[in-house]
């Protein structure tokens, strides 16, 4: 009987790290994003009420809802993984003319009507910086991204951070070789 309470036992002690993780966009392999703030976003299931004759009971829906996510990246020097996202929303607001999205689309070399989408992973990494799970995202897009506000006034060099909010169809969470992620 001991045993099989042992064996239900987790087997790794380590905690993870919240420094421990890394994200890359398939749209902007060359694009290194030094993330410092990221969530998996929350996830939840629609309920349905079943009526009794003596209580209505809350029963699990059939749909589930998913969260934005939002990454904190660190904004690098030449403003390339900045200027990456705000392009990006910029084709596909196309705020001066439709031809900024024709040019959007244009880019990425796709057939199909998803070509305004990317994939992207969040890797969480153990304690030796090794992939341990992926977050992958299906079909992101950005909804926002914060200003960067430049002060002279500044005594300290505080590097530029900027948010970005993507919307997207579903997230998986796979073990680092791809699999199914079972503890």
């Amino acid at each position: 009987m001991a045993t099989n309470i042992l064996s239900r036992q987790i087997s790794n002690r380590n905690f993870l790290s919240p420094i421990g993780f890394r994200f890359t966009l398939a749209r902007f392999p060359k694009v290194s994003f030094f993330s410092n703030s990221a969530k998996i976003p929350e996830i939840s299931l629609q309920t349905l009420v079943q009526p009794t004759y003596l209580k209505s009971l809350d029963v699990p829906g059939k749909q589930l809802t998913f969260g934005d996510f939002t990454l904190r990246f660190l904004v690098d020097e030449n403003l390339e993984n900045y200027m990456a996202i705000h392009n990006w929303l910029y084709g596909l607001g196309a705020p001066e003319s439709l031809q900024q999205y024709v040019d959007l689309i244009d880019e990425t070399g796709q057939e199909d009507e998803k070509k305004a989408f990317s994939d992207g992973t969040l890797r969480i990494l153990n304690s030796n910086y090794r992939d341990i799970a992926l977050v992958k995202f299906k079909d992101l897009f950005p909804t926002s991204l914060n200003s960067l506000d430049f002060e002279a006034q500044e005594t300290d060099i505080k590097y530029f951070t900027a948010d970005v909010t993507f919307k997207y169809t579903v997230y998986t969470i796979t073990n680092a070789n791809n699999e199914k992620y079972e503890p």
